[in-house]
């Protein structure tokens, strides 16, 4: 249990949502880059951590995903088997190579492929095309969640996203509409993101 002040988490979600859930998990933070290749990098201890808080807090917020897109790099890999027990029921999960280090575009792509019939998927990935996808799919939301997502995205943090037009939105050149709901961060996040 932690003694620090309560994960910061914040939600704008509407009592029923149109169209199609997203959830964003950046991976949570792993050993520096020097101790392993990139793609082999595993989680720090720090990292351990958090990725199950980040499980414990879409528990209980209610967000709950039918599908898991996820990197196959092993931090990403590790985040989500850290994630997957706190919740009630664990959805499947693919590992796209897609996915490794990939451009917004690219994740968007994938999203709207795989999400194809599914209401509600999540995603674990890597910044800078996580963080940057999130900021172009949400146009609306409260104020405050969407200067803080501008900021920035730390590791282990988690964005969802309401996609009123469904996963078209993601693909469709004008059509990112996307309203951000919720957006929350470990306890342990501090301001030089290590």
């Amino acid at each position: 249990m932690s003694s620090g002040p309560a994960p910061e988490a914040t939600s704008s979600a509407p009592d029923s949502a149109a169209g199609c859930r997203l959830l964003l998990v950046r991976h949570a933070l792993a050993v520096p880059k020097h101790v392993a290749e990139d793609f082999e990098r595993s989680l720090s201890d720090r990292g351990r951590a958090d990725a199950p808080e980040a499980g414990r807090w879409l528990a209980g917020s209610g967000f709950q995903p039918h599908l898991v897109l996820c990197s196959p790099a092993r931090r990403t890999r590790e985040t989500w088997e850290l994630i997957a027990p706190a919740l009630p029921d664990v959805p499947p999960v693919v590992y796209d190579d897609r996915l490794y280090n990939a451009t917004p575009e690219v994740l968007a792509d994938v999203l709207a492929e795989r999400g194809a019939g599914l209401s509600h998927v999540m995603l674990v990935g890597h910044n800078t095309g996580i963080h940057e996808l999130a900021m172009s799919v949400c146009r609306t939301g409260p104020t405050e969640l969407l200067e803080r997502l501008r900021a920035e995205l730390p590791k282990a943090g988690a964005v969802v996203v309401d996609l009123p037009g469904g996963w078209h939105d993601l693909t469709s050149g004008d059509g990112r509409n996307g309203h951000l709901i919720a957006f929350w961060t470990p306890n342990s996040v501090d301001p030089s993101g290590n």
